[in-house]
């Protein structure tokens, strides 16, 4: 019923920048909080940023590691969510997932939804 789909992944050379965009398609009545998660070869999900669905578009949170290099925003008519990241560096290199919490239609509460990945290989 609702599908999230990333795109802008690639491979890029260490200071360089890259733009995720993640888009939710579906019988979708709201999205709330939406964010990007990255995991690393071996290693666990973790969160990359959050942004809320809060008027003014919305209050952010980043990890500590992302802080002052990522800037998380959304377009709510487009249902979209992007991730610009700047002065990327080799640690970085993780697939990264959209993740959003969306209440269908016909249904009363949120679900989180995962798109499914997409690769961010930064090289030294």
């Amino acid at each position: 019923q609702v599908q999230l789909v990333e795109s802008g992944g690639g491979l890029v050379q260490a200071g360089g920048s890259l733009r995720l965009s993640c888009v939710a398609s579906g019988s979708i009545f709201s999205i709330n909080r939406m964010g990007w998660y990255r995991q690393a070869p071996g290693k666990q999900r973790d969160l990359v940023a959050l942004i809320t669905s809060d008027g003014s578009g919305g209050s952010t949170n980043y990890a500590d590691s992302v802080k002052g290099r990522f800037t998380i925003s959304r377009d709510n008519a487009k249902k979209m969510v992007y991730l610009q990241m700047n002065s990327l560096k080799p640690e970085d290199t993780a697939v990264y997932y959209c993740n959003a919490a969306i209440r269908v239609w016909g249904f009363s509460s949120e679900r989180d939804y995962w798109g499914q990945g997409t690769q961010v290989t930064v090289s030294s």
